[in-house]
């Protein structure tokens, strides 16, 4: 893990969707190197308060669960996705206060099943000032990784982008050295999250999600999961998808070690 500089800043998110929301538009990936390749699907995720989490109606509670396992420590020590939070932050120095709000930009379980490439949690105080922001990365190894990015100290932006560290095996492609370059944006109008990976001045890969957030209502989520059947089941077989593809043009695969948890408490 790589200590030392202090951790950048992002924006803040003065005005934000009504929520509980779904965000649809579009998922893209561009790999610049050593192989040129580049993919784009349709995509959806929610966008919610973690303290007020929907309530479908039952026939549909297999649209859509949300569950603490999914997320940072598994719910381990309780408080649910919003306790683990609130120590994941404390162990960082940034106390989440009991009148702030959480944001969590997810894929929720579809008929039992999840995988969440990116989940974005946004504290906010009662202000609408952003405490801070967490990103949280997954791998199809069944391993997770939490990075906080800081916000100014009045809530607002001190640039339009951070960068990290990287410090999480993703990819089987790309090793853990190099940094990210983030960007962010929450607004009433649209969600977007764009990561950029660098290594030694050069752009390895973009990848980006982009959509419009739409009031969760059980009509939307019923159109919104015909028009994009299996969410979740379709992200992990097109990862290994076009896994299988990159690896048949000789992309060379890197060496994983197995990540430690202590990265999500």
């Amino acid at each position: 893990m790589n200590a030392a500089a202090p951790r950048p800043s992002v924006p803040a998110a003065p005005a934000v969707p009504p929520v509980p929301a779904l965000v649809v538009g579009r998922v893209s990936h561009t790999r610049r190197h050593p192989v040129r390749y580049t993919l784009a699907h349709r995509h959806y995720q929610w966008l919610v308060d973690l303290d007020d989490l929907p309530r479908l109606p039952w026939p549909l509670r297999a649209l859509a669960r949300f569950d603490a396992r999914d997320h940072l420590d598994a719910g381990r020590l309780g408080g649910g996705v919003r306790g683990d939070l609130e120590r994941f932050l404390a162990r960082r120095g940034v106390r989440l206060d009991e009148g702030d709000r959480v944001l969590m930009l997810a894929h929720a379980r579809v008929f039992g099943h999840v995988f969440d490439p990116l989940t974005v949690f946004w504290c906010l105080t009662p202000a609408g000032e952003a405490r801070a922001v967490v990103f949280e990365v997954h791998n199809t190894y069944g391993e997770r990784h939490a990075y906080l990015l800081d916000v100014g100290p009045d809530g607002s932006a001190v640039q339009d982008s951070a960068v990290q560290d990287k410090e999480f095996y993703v990819s089987p492609f790309n090793d853990v050295s190099g940094s990210y370059r983030i960007r962010i944006r929450l607004t009433p109008e649209t969600v977007a999250v764009s990561i950029g990976l660098d290594r030694d001045g050069l752009r390895v890969m973009t990848a980006t999600s982009t959509g419009t957030p739409v009031p969760a209502t059980v009509p939307t989520l019923l159109r919104t999961t015909l028009t994009h059947l299996f969410m979740t089941q379709r992200v992990t077989a097109l990862i290994r998808f076009h896994g299988v593809r990159l690896w048949l043009r000789r992309l060379p695969v890197q060496q994983r070690t197995p990540h430690p948890k202590e990265a999500v408490r």
